[in-house]
């Protein structure tokens, strides 16, 4: 499964370490209670509607959601439905694709904080859209094999990498520290829609139209994307050359930055091992699963998954507001608590009520999802200088989402050692015990975002 795919699985099932996407940051001295994040997001500051390049960016990253909603399922329907790959071709499509994340996210990071974020971010867009766009003509003439898909996935993977951490430290650069929750919670919002209505319209693309002409949505999208970028005027400054160290030793403080504090190193702990079950599930096993057992087509698949997102936007939406009840920290844990268990029940249904109920554990989970991840995201960036900002996401994703390759294979492994269904049951298993990592830690006592550092 590319890493598009796994980011639209991932969202639902997972504390993303974000994304594909782009996660929250915080608010300088502002807390939950004095400031834009106390009120409903379509209703927060007025500043941002007027900040004309955060809205490019927000337009940009909208579409491009959207978009990736056409390849997350474009590309487990055309491996599963047209070239009926197994548990353990899955796999390893899922660990080509997230493969990247745990050999160069760490260099990555030291990379990116020398160099200006934003041109970045328009590289690897236009590279993702023209290597989504090969796909869909691979496609198009039957040229396209499992082969390919591992290749190409690893590729986008690396794109991914890059844009990934560049994205999280490129926000806190382009609007004001008090202003990051608010940001944030506008592309949740815009994340939460697009995983909302995007999944029906590509499962309806791919049933009319088939898988690549849907492909080739998402890699317009990217281009898309790729110029609102370039229409952005802020410019970042240029980091200076002379305060440059060795790699290693840049690479080392980024680990001392997560490791040293003990609120982060659970965090991640948590994370990481969600993502790990969360993948050998999703990646290797799901798509095949409700399409053997459960006789599920492409547009089944997208309108579950919409119905499920419809959480998305519930919980963008309530956050900041529960935050402000039970803290910060219980918000977290409660995120984490409701995004693992509630799934537990998905391999036991069956029948003509499969359909609603395994929406409903979507819808559950991905309201825990977006409890934990505001919170814990912004948690993160309030604590560590902007000159760390890239360092620190490189660490956090090398740690988060280099499990996600380990559990891809051991899915795949598994899947066909035991039997679909059964090793879903395991991983499922698994995973519901994560928030014990956040529960029983300092988490717990964080109440309000701390002041921002430097």
């Amino acid at each position: 499964m590319s890493t598009l795919c796994i980011y639209t699985l991932l969202l639902i099932f997972a504390p993303r370490e974000s994304n594909v996407s782009p996660e929250t940051a915080p608010p300088g001295e502002l807390t939950y209670s004095d400031g834009p994040c106390g009120l409903p997001i379509m209703a927060s500051s007025a500043s941002l509607w007027q900040h004309r390049d955060f809205l490019l960016l927000w337009l940009g990253q909208s579409v491009s959601r959207l978009g990736d909603q056409f390849t997350g399922l474009a590309i487990p329907v055309i491996a599963v439905f047209v070239l009926a790959a197994g548990p353990l071709e899955m796999g390893f499509l899922g660990f080509a694709g997230t493969l990247p994340f745990l050999l160069f996210g760490l260099l990555v990071g030291v990379w990116v904080d020398r160099r200006q974020r934003r041109s970045v971010l328009i590289r690897a867009d236009i590279g993702r859209g023209l290597m989504i766009a090969t796909i869909a003509a691979l496609a198009f003439v039957g040229l396209l094999h499992m082969a390919y898909l591992y290749v190409f996935s690893f590729l986008i993977g690396i794109l991914t990498v890059f844009f990934d951490v560049a994205y999280q430290a490129y926000l806190p650069a382009l609007v004001e520290r008090k202003q990051l929750v608010d940001a944030n919670s506008k592309l949740e919002t815009s994340n939460s829609v697009a995983n909302t209505g995007g999944p029906a319209l590509a499962g309806a693309v791919i049933e009319l139209f088939k898988a690549p002409i849907a492909m080739v949505f998402d890699a317009a999208s990217f281009f898309f994307s790729a110029a609102t970028l370039i229409a952005i005027r802020k410019r970042e400054p240029t980091p200076d050359p002379a305060q440059r160290r060795s790699i290693l030793t840049e690479v080392a403080e980024g680990l001392q930055v997560v490791l040293r504090e003990p609120r982060l190193r659970y965090i991640a702990g948590c994370t990481a091992w969600s993502n790990f079950f969360s993948s050998a599930v999703f990646s290797a096993l799901l798509i095949i699963y409700l399409k053997d057992q459960l006789g599920f087509t492409p547009l089944t698949l997208g309108l579950m998954f919409t119905i499920g997102s419809v959480g998305g936007i519930v919980g963008a939406v309530t956050a900041s507001r529960v935050a402000k009840r039970i803290g910060v920290g219980g918000t977290i844990i409660l995120g984490a608590i409701l995004f693992g268990p509630v799934m537990l029940p998905l391999p036991f249904v069956s029948g003509p009520f499969a359909f609603f109920a395994i929406a409903g554990m979507f819808f559950v989970s991905l309201i825990g999802n977006l409890y934990y991840n505001i919170n814990q995201v912004s948690f993160r960036q309030a604590i560590v200088p902007v000159r760390l900002q890239g360092r620190l996401n490189a660490t956090m994703r090398t740690i988060v989402w280099g499990t996600l390759p380990l559990g891809a294979i051991a899915g795949g492994v598994l899947g066909e050692a035991i039997g679909v269904r059964t090793a879903i049951i395991v991983g499922l298993v698994g995973g519901a015990f994560s928030f014990l990592w956040v529960l029983f830690s300092p988490v717990r006592q964080i109440r309000e975002m701390p002041e921002s550092a430097a």
